[in-house]
């Protein structure tokens, strides 16, 4: 899988930084991307000595993205409520 490929994909060289995390062109959201790269071999601290990394989009549109993981909006699944216990 190219995800977690160790070196860069070729189509990453053109990437620009997007301001939000979604296409700056067209606007689609990353699970919508044709393909992913997560440059794993960098990550960087934050101040709270967390780490986070470049996560690189190629969209259906053709734009080449990337977005700190950081900046990556909360998952559908952590939105759902837990099961009552018993």
């Amino acid at each position: 899988m190219e995800a977690f490929s160790l070196v860069p994909p070729q189509w990453t060289q053109s990437a620009t930084h997007a301001l939000e995390f979604c296409c700056p062109n067209c606007r689609a959201p990353s699970i919508e991307a044709q393909r992913v790269w997560i440059n794993r071999r960098s990550p960087v601290m934050t101040e709270d000595y967390n780490k986070k990394w470049q996560e690189f989009y190629y969209c259906h549109c053709g734009t080449v993205w990337w977005a700190w993981s950081s900046d990556r909006p909360p998952s559908e699944l952590a939105k759902r409520q837990k099961p009552p216990n018993l």
